[in-house]
């Protein structure tokens, strides 16, 4: 009969750490206390807040579950371990054998949340692209990038909604602006942040030459119950015509808005809404999570933790190369992870460069400790 003591205890090593970054104690407490609040039907009087009680319920009950059934399982094979060596009852091992896998494949999965350490990485997040040096082809690769995001995130289950985009002259955009909503969607998308870069033969080239483009993205949370003093002076709005699908009126009325905070530079837009007035709330909301992220970010103390540092665009200063000729090959120039599936890269398979972004984040993080 085989022995599985170690590897029962490297299952409860896990099983430990994993108690510790799901906050099972904490989340116990608070599920309790949720409970009562969505129980109460004076809480949909504010939908806002029944939506934002709902979701952390929902969240805290399934970790919860996740956690007993990880811990139910591991109290079994531990059980079954012990009689089948009192026995010494071989036939047992692959029962035990099996069962110490699907709990590693579970912790597995789990493990990811250990990198989330940010206090706003489990919130939405507004996400930015716009082309940069490269002309026509800069343009078509944000185009590219966008909608590599948009295929990662239903991938991932998240929902991602156009808040605004420009067109290009020729092809592609100029720039565009997201809202991705999902459970931790800030936090995965802070490995997006910084400057991307495309290289291949230009399509848009009658010589048929190899083309170097840049992207930027840029990455804000979006948080709740910003208490930020704006001063209306300091806001410059401008009006529009809404580019992109919408049917007529997109196209007739100018009423997509964007405001631009004069003192930061940051810029937010809105088309989502037929009416100027609409748009010009759902953008003041956007640019004010983004002016409490930036505050936030100057703060020395917390600068890497909420933002991280835009590189600036140009040569040698990508976080990310995307080659298409004369070879194939994505390279991730933080992480030294690389694959030749472009096709599938730009098709929303970046777990493996996001996941590996935030590892290292967190080993430099320990590290620095």
């Amino acid at each position: 009969m085989r022995d599985f003591t170690s590897d029962l205890r490297d299952v409860q090593r896990r099983l430990g750490e994993a108690e510790a970054y799901l906050s099972v104690s904490d989340n116990r407490e608070r599920f309790a206390v949720l409970e009562a609040e969505i129980s109460d039907p004076a809480l949909w009087d504010d939908q806002e807040r029944a939506k934002k009680l709902n979701t952390e319920y929902a969240n805290i009950r399934d970790d919860l579950a996740v956690f007993d059934q990880m811990s139910e399982q591991l109290g079994d094979v531990e059980v079954l371990h012990e009689l089948a060596r009192d026995e010494d009852d071989a036939s047992q091992e692959p029962d035990i054998e099996s069962s110490i896998a699907a709990i590693n494949a579970t912790l597995d999965k789990l493990e990811l949340r250990s990198l989330f350490t940010g206090e706003h990485d489990d919130s939405d997040c507004i996400m930015q692209i716009n082309a940069k040096d490269g002309g026509v082809d800069a343009q078509d690769f944000a185009e590219m990038l966008l909608r590599m995001y948009e295929r990662w995130c239903e991938r991932r289950g998240f929902t991602i909604s156009l808040n605004y985009v420009s067109e290009g002259a020729e092809a592609g955009i100029m720039s565009a602006e997201v809202t991705i909503s999902g459970r931790y969607a800030y936090g995965l998308m802070t490995a997006e942040r910084g400057t991307h870069r495309l290289v291949r033969i230009s399509p848009f080239d009658n010589q048929g030459r190899r083309q170097t483009s840049f992207a930027a993205v840029q990455i804000w949370p979006l948080m709740d119950d910003v208490d930020v003093d704006i001063d209306d002076s300091d806001i410059r709005m401008e009006v529009f015509r809404a580019s992109g699908a919408g049917g007529q009126h997109i196209n007739k009325t100018s009423s997509a808005v964007r405001l631009i905070h004069e003192p930061t530079g940051l810029v937010a837009s809105s088309q989502e809404e037929r009416s100027q007035l609409q748009n010009r709330e759902r953008a003041m909301g956007r640019l004010t999570a983004m002016i409490a992220a930036k505050a936030e970010e100057d703060r020395a103390a917390e600068l890497d933790a909420i933002a991280g540092k835009q590189a600036q665009v140009g040569w040698g200063s990508q976080i990310r190369s995307y080659v298409l000729q004369p070879y194939q090959m994505v390279k991730d120039l933080r992480t030294e992870i690389e694959t030749s599936d472009v096709t599938g890269v730009l098709d929303g398979n970046i777990d493996e460069f996001v996941e590996g972004y935030l590892r290292m984040r967190r080993a430099q993080g320990d590290a620095d400790a």
